[in-house]
């Protein structure tokens, strides 16, 4: 690791005073960001092909955002805990939001993360329906706190820290045979529509809506989690508008807030007013829909619908795609949009592969549940000249593993 991190003042104090949450985290010191780059203290540049893991869908430092940001922050920034004031930028935020969605998807419940925004729809989903049951998938990944915790795919995540959440079933998605176990005490169903760190697995045709109706008719709603897959990243504004399956909430994060810490939970204005009553402030949060976020975050979806950002993903997609999927190291490529996956021979293989690609100036990463296969999700702005670049560097990667 020491050949490829910046050798700067800052590292020994990154390891004393930050808490860490890998053995070997990249340690790569960068002191500012324009576009797909990212620079290191020495100049170094590095090309970002995994936008803060979905956050930077417009690129780093994008002048509409830091204009929002810099004119939020002087009129005002936190006021009073969300939901009791009226505050603009969550408002404006919000009507834009909920017109790029269809019914029943019109009422924003702000929170500050994707895992916030999971927690808030869990618990109305049980205020709603008065059960206790909830459905997740194998291999999905939804946050990092309890309830998050107890629905995401993964026994190895979730073992050290039981007990979770109970009445707590997975189903394997894409099999309609599991959906059977979707039941009248079900409160829930929490689905990735496209599964993001299962490595970019698609739904199969009619499973969404096989899903859809089982919910339906047992009474249980669905859930759909769009924190990493919104915003344009697989070529439609939202994944769930390509499949034609509406779900009942929608948890949303990452680009949401364009840089800045968001989430969201949507859903209809009759299910989001459980929370007034039975108890009153049933779900509170302080910092939840910040000013400046909201308005950083409203900058962020202009500049997505006023470039067709979404549109493009597919055709920029596409390009890396026929630029790398015939690489002899690469056995498969699966994807949509800005997502792929780009399966190599081991879990090994490709943790040496990530690592090469930094030190010839590209940030990639693999997934959580795919350990195989490596991330491509650069920012949407990315032009086809820098999408040429970044093909270039992967295969000078690729040949040196």
């Amino acid at each position: 690791m020491e050949k490829w991190t910046e050798n700067n003042a800052h590292r020994a104090l990154f390891f004393q005073h930050l808490g860490q949450t890998s053995p070997e985290p990249m340690g790569l010191e960068i002191e500012r960001a324009e576009g797909v780059r990212l620079f290191g203290p020495q100049g170094k540049s590095y090309m970002d092909l995994i936008s803060g893991v979905g956050v930077s869908n417009i690129g780093h430092g994008h002048p509409k955002v830091v204009d929002a940001i810099w004119e939020q922050a002087g009129a005002y920034s936190h006021l009073m805990v969300y939901g009791e004031f009226i505050q603009a930028p969550q408002v404006k935020y919000a009507e834009l939001l909920t017109s790029q969605l269809p019914e029943p998807l019109k009422s924003v419940y702000f929170v500050n993360s994707g895992s916030e925004a999971v927690e808030a729809a869990l618990k109305l989903a049980k205020r709603l329906t008065g059960r206790r049951e909830l459905i997740g998938c194998k291999h999905a990944y939804h946050g990092s706190t309890h309830g998050a915790l107890s629905l995401i795919g993964d026994e190895s995540f979730k073992q050290p820290f039981r007990p979770l959440l109970p009445a707590v079933q997975q189903i394997r998605f894409n099999h309609i045979e599991d959906l059977a176990l979707i039941s009248a005490a079900t409160a829930a169903v929490l689905v990735e529509p496209v599964q993001a760190e299962a490595g970019v697995v698609l739904p199969q045709a009619g499973y969404l809506e096989a899903l859809q109706e089982r919910c339906r008719q047992t009474g249980a709603l669905l859930i759909f989690d769009e924190i990493q897959t919104g915003f344009g990243r697989t070529g439609a504004l939202f994944a769930f508008q390509k499949y034609g399956v509406v779900p009942d909430m929608l948890c949303l994060a990452k680009a949401l807030g364009g840089g800045m810490p968001l989430g969201a939970l949507v859903t209809g204005p009759d299910l989001m007013k459980a929370w007034q009553s039975e108890p009153a402030l049933g779900h509170i949060t302080t910092f939840g829909g910040h000013p400046i976020c909201c308005a950083a975050g409203m900058a962020a979806l202009e500049v997505i619908l006023a470039q067709n950002l979404s549109e493009e993903a597919e055709e920029k997609g596409q390009w890396f795609r026929e630029h790398l999927a015939g690489h002899s190291r690469i056995l498969d490529m699966r994807g949509a949009g800005l997502l792929w996956a780009c399966r190599l021979s081991s879990e090994e293989e490709a943790k040496n592969f990530v690592r090469v690609a930094a030190e010839e100036g590209i940030i990639l990463d693999r997934f959580l549940f795919c350990g195989s296969a490596f991330r491509i999700s650069p920012p949407l702005t990315i032009d086809f000249q820098e999408i040429d670049d970044a093909c270039t560097l992967i295969v000078k990667a690729l040949e040196r593993i």
